[in-house]
């Protein structure tokens, strides 16, 4: 979960227009550094973390070195604590995109366990007794349902509680002529992002229809939020403002640089450091 880090804020996109592709060589870009002034620090939570992540509502969810998920609300008070999180070994992928139903994903295992907002367990699904075995992220739908994307067969599928299939796209090696491997999986604004780390941006509707790729590469710590893609790269911040069809990077200072993890999301920066977490917002 380690990553070094970017930030970007623009780029050029037609990002309705059917099964296109928006290639990153061709965005509006604008490259500068934060000043230190503009960059401001809100809030620590010290202590020693091996994950955090953050949700549209300002939860923060941190793993305890006794391997407890811990949440916290926007006013940094603890309200809830998973203990197993451990189940089924280290955690594969954690979504935390619906603040009332948190999963817990074990891939070695082929489950998704699903929590309630107090993250309390409500759910197990074991992929493999639905036939389905190679599933590297998994998201929680607009709908309380599931995301994934099967790459034995490369299509986006919803699944319900039982897991069984609602719904699948095409398969995506025949729209795009690719084969991706997504690191993550969004659904935010009415649609669904699928992101690969070599290929990009694969946005979906509601129904599995395939509409265009956007191709931000290499991005790590990805996120999506009001409208704007995040991303980290290298020593920057990548946003992309969708519907201004405008992207920005800015360099981070080398004192917020050295970290465990990172996210940015509804304009704060969340920095996991070994002595805590540290929260920023951008001026």
């Amino acid at each position: 979960m380690a990553a070094r880090i970017s930030i970007s804020l623009g780029f050029v996109l037609l990002l309705f227009f059917p099964s296109g592709t928006y290639a990153q060589k061709n965005a509006n870009t604008d490259s500068s550094s934060i000043p230190l002034n503009r960059l401001r620090l809100i809030g620590t939570i010290p202590g020693d973390y091996s994950y955090m992540n953050a949700d549209v509502l300002d939860n923060i969810y941190l793993i305890t070195t006794g391997n407890r998920l811990i949440k916290l609300n926007n006013k940094r008070d603890s309200v809830a604590v998973f203990n197993e999180v451990k189940k089924f070994g280290n955690p594969s992928y954690i979504d935390v995109s619906n603040p009332l139903k948190i999963l817990v994903y074990y891939k070695n295992y082929s489950t998704i366990l699903a929590l309630d907002r107090f993250l309390i367990q409500r759910n197990n699904i074991n992929l493999r007794n639905k036939n389905i075995f190679s599933v590297n992220t998994v998201a929680t739908s607009y709908d309380n349902n599931f995301w994934i994307f099967d790459e034995q067969d490369y299509k986006i599928k919803k699944i319900n509680d039982q897991g069984d299939a609602l719904l699948e796209s095409s398969d995506i090696r025949l729209l795009t002529n690719e084969g991706p491997a997504p690191s993550c999986i969004i659904d935010c604004d009415n649609q669904l992002y699928v992101y690969d780390e070599n290929n990009g941006f694969y946005l979906f509707d509601y129904y599995g229809t395939y509409k265009n790729k956007i191709a931000f590469t290499d991005w790590k710590h990805v996120s999506v939020s009001n409208n704007i893609l995040y991303g980290f790269l290298n020593n920057t911040l990548v946003t992309c403002q969708v519907k201004k069809l405008d992207q920005k990077t800015y360099t981070l200072p080398n004192t917020v640089a050295d970290f465990i993890n990172i996210k940015s999301i509804n304009g704060k920066l969340y920095i996991l450091k070994k002595s805590g977490l540290e929260i920023y917002v951008l001026d």
